[in-house]
């Protein structure tokens, strides 16, 4: 009967095998302390930060806070309260290059949600009811009454819709800067799943500062460095929270519900399209030359392509069938609500905030 040679690892290469496991467990146990106790030290002092330069105003809703934010005029003409984008941590530094005419004789109000900037995190189900509630509950709480002005941006206009059409006797007016389109269907071609297990732990040892810069784009050059900083203080720690990951796996929920849910009415709304909004070559131009810049300026790649009139004459009646399709069944169906282009970049207000801030004021004007 033929023997099988069997390979035996020797004694010395299994105690070289065990101390090099050891030795990388050990690696990454302390790189793990490291990273957290390095995010605790930064935490602390960009709060501190912060805090001096006015940037923290915790308020109460319950079991956890949310940071509120008054600018402007505090008995002024109207009370607005701006509606962050989906994932737009920094709302008070990057929104009041737009609202600066606005606070002389307004008060302009920023809460954070859940996970945002200088908000608590928490692990509620981020639907349409619970950030309305919040927002709700911060305001009340911070002696910041009704009527509102709702000034939202981007998803924010989700929760404005829903927001008027369930408390009306709350709302004195809606201006939408881009906000989503909704419909019946919106957003379902999107995946938004998110691993909260997985984020939690990076949240925890701090690990997002390793890739912050990857995710969170410099600000255009219209931003001083200054408000940089305070811009990536407000990020840094938001990009994992856990309300912020359960609010993006809602989206399309959250969408959905706010349209089918829209009640008709007279509070008066504008409805400021950019991204949609372009309706001239030289404004196509213009936003193709202001993102070349953003793409540069954060190093990421940019499209040789030549673009051509004919290219662009034709995404022009593209935009103009989507407004005319997507866009105005959704803002006749809130009612009383007025269209206005202003052609651009998604974030409009950091692109042309001095004109996108007029519209408005004529708006308010409007109101008086």
């Amino acid at each position: 009967m033929e023997k099988t040679d069997k390979k035996i690892i020797s004694p010395k290469i299994k105690k070289i095998i065990i101390w090099s496991l050891v030795g990388l467990f050990s690696a990454i146990v302390l790189f793990l302390i490291t990273t957290l106790v390095v995010d605790k030290i930064c935490d602390s002092k960009e709060r501190k930060i912060l805090a001096e330069n006015g940037y923290i105003n915790s308020v109460s809703v319950g079991d956890y806070s949310l940071n509120v934010l008054s600018f402007g005029k505090e008995d002024g003409k109207h009370t607005i309260v701006a509606i962050a984008g989906l994932g737009v941590f920094d709302l008070p530094i990057t929104m009041r290059q737009m609202t600066s005419e606005i606070e002389k004789e307004n008060r302009v109000v920023f809460v954070d949600r859940a996970g945002y900037g200088m908000s608590d995190d928490n692990r509620k189900d981020q639907t349409n009811e619970q950030i309305v509630s919040d927002y709700r509950t911060a305001l009340k709480n911070a002696n910041i009454l009704p009527p509102y002005i709702l000034m939202p941006h981007s998803i924010g206009g989700a929760y404005a819709t829903y927001w008027e059409s369930n408390y009306p006797d709350e709302i004195e007016a809606v201006m939408f800067i881009d906000g989503s389109q909704l419909s019946a269907d919106a957003f379902n071609d999107e995946d938004n799943d998110s691993d909260n297990d997985f984020l939690d732990i990076v949240d925890f040892f701090g690990l997002q500062r390793l890739v912050f810069r990857s995710y969170n784009y410099l600000l255009p050059d219209n931003y001083s460095a200054e408000e940089q900083k305070i811009s990536d203080m407000l990020s840094v720690n938001s990009m994992c929270s856990h309300a912020y990951n359960s609010e993006c796996g809602n989206i399309a929920k959250n969408a959905q519900e706010a349209f089918n849910g829209i009640v008709t009415n007279d509070i008066k709304k504008i409805y400021i399209s950019s991204s949609w909004g372009q309706s001239t070559r030289e404004e196509v131009r213009e936003s193709l030359a202001w993102l070349r810049r953003q793409q540069e300026k954060n190093n990421l790649p940019v499209s040789s392509v030549t673009i051509t009139d004919e290219m662009i004459d034709k995404l022009l009646d593209d935009l103009a069938e989507l407004r005319e399709t997507e866009l105005k069944p959704y803002i006749e169906k809130l009612g009383n609500c007025e269209l206005k282009l202003l052609g651009g970049d998604h974030m409009i207000y950091q692109q042309r905030p001095e004109e996108c801030g007029d519209i408005l004021m004529e708006f308010l004007s409007g109101l008086d």
